[in-house]
């Protein structure tokens, strides 16, 4: 009987040992792109143009893998709505399904074509989840009241210009007419999805542009308010980010909060990567600029 015991607990940590080896999603991550056809931006070290190369050479590593997805974290042009053509072009060349957020310069269009944005990344709504393998990926909109992406006149701009001025009046460092936020509508949507989760058993990811969590000049407007939420929700493992070119990470409660560096910054030096989950860590293979790191769960 204690020969049965001991091959009975051999093969199960064996199995167990096999199940941590083998990732139970694999994604692609791209953090602003910002392609335009415009001459370099010597202080800010952004490469415009070059974004285009970088998507080539981003989306043939990715063709070598066997990713469930590739996220692109939003600011896929800097201006401009014809800019999006020759960007989605080159993502069309993914051999992976693709989630597309967008981020503050997907807005910097002419004003009729603000309501084409969430329509031209194929998106089904400005905010949304889905499961792959298991594993709930809600997407955010942080954009939603600012002072760009709603259309002039909308109820959500007004309500930006308000928060803006309260933020100013606080001495508030992300309080930035670049940055945004969500409404409250969307965020108890958001709660709702953490609360859904906790009670299927669902492991959570979620996903924005602006930062969260560490505090910075460039993080979503009511950052404090969602960062507490996440990390309060033993569902959520992760959340990932752009918006910050220079890239950013902090850990709040059991959740990693991971922000993506800029691509189109530097003139020659790509920024992308490849994020794998596993049962017991996040693992991060940083490409060019972006660093790897292993994040235990």
């Amino acid at each position: 009987m204690g020969k049965v015991y001991r091959a009975f607990v051999e093969t199960h940590v064996l199995i167990i040992f096999m199940l941590q080896e083998f990732p139970v999603l694999r994604i692609g991550v791209i953090a602003d792109p910002q392609f335009a056809l415009l001459p370099p931006h010597p202080t800010l070290d952004r490469h415009y143009a070059r974004s285009l190369e970088k998507l080539s050479e981003a989306v043939e590593c990715f063709n070598t893998m066997p990713l469930d997805v590739v996220v692109v974290l939003g600011d896929l042009i800097d201006r401009e709505f014809e800019n999006f053509a020759p960007v989605l072009a080159q993502l069309d060349h993914l051999r992976h399904p693709r989630i597309l957020l967008p981020g503050n310069h997907d807005f910097a269009v002419a004003p009729e074509r603000l309501t084409d944005i969430h329509q031209v990344l194929c998106m089904p709504a400005p905010y949304y989840s889905q499961s792959i393998n298991g594993i709930r990926l809600i997407v955010t909109d942080g954009n939603e009241v600012s002072l760009f992406a709603p259309p002039e006149g909308d109820p959500r701009r007004i309500e930006a210009q308000a928060r803006l001025a309260a933020l100013k009046a606080a001495d508030a460092v992300n309080a930035m007419d670049w940055n945004a936020g969500m409404s409250r509508r969307q965020t108890e949507w958001l709660a709702q999805q953490l609360r859904d989760a906790e009670a299927a058993g669902e492991t959570v990811i979620v996903l924005g542009h602006y930062p969260i969590y560490p505090p910075s000049d460039h993080n979503l407007w009511q950052s404090e308010e969602i960062a507490g939420m996440l990390a309060a929700s033993p569902a959520t493992i992760a959340y990932l980010c752009g918006h910050f070119h220079s890239g950013n990470y902090g850990l709040l409660g059991g959740t990693h909060f991971v922000n993506f560096c800029g691509m189109v910054d530097t003139e020659f030096d790509n920024a992308f990567a490849v994020l794998d989950l596993y049962p017991d860590r996040i693992e991060i293979e940083g490409f060019g600029r972006e660093q790897s790191r292993r994040l235990p769960l």
